[in-house]
């Protein structure tokens, strides 16, 4: 028993040496638990992005401004992944509410004024941080031939 508690007062000793060292305490932002794209076989699959903001997380309470803002996100994301918008060829659009599809058609067909893309629409009990809407996209890769 007094082994274990000089070994427990040397472990204290030890941590308040390196705290008075100068060693920080910081904290990590924990990595999420998704990629947000991924490429495979020539296309990209985007994760669902909901209608926030990246660098604020702010999150506007009206429909078409989370569906304009969830398909910018999309757009970002599969341009830094080398694609486009105009290279989505299937998505999937979760609603809190289906009395919202209207309003989100509104806002979707800005972003693909061509080609329009195969979609599936589900109205969904809840979504993360309260969302309104989530979109999830599938694109070619701009490297495919």
């Amino acid at each position: 028993m007094n082994k274990l508690i000089v070994a427990a007062l040397s472990l204290l000793l030890t941590a308040g040496a390196l705290l008075a060292q100068g060693a920080e305490k910081t904290e990590q932002k924990p990595e999420p638990p998704f990629s947000n794209a991924v490429k495979a076989q020539g296309l990209v699959f985007v994760a669902g992005q909901i209608g926030a903001e990246p660098s604020s997380g702010k999150m506007e309470p009206e429909i078409r401004a989370q569906v304009r803002q969830a398909l910018q996100n999309i757009k970002a994301v599969l341009e830094a992944n080398g694609s486009g918008m105009d290279r989505v060829v299937k998505t999937t659009v979760f609603l809190t509410d289906i009395d919202y599809f209207g309003a989100m058609n509104e806002e979707y067909v800005k972003f693909f004024p061509g080609a329009k893309p195969a979609r599936s629409t589900v109205a969904v009990a809840a979504l993360a941080r309260g969302a309104l809407v989530e979109i999830e996209a599938v694109a070619v890769d701009g490297q495919a031939k």
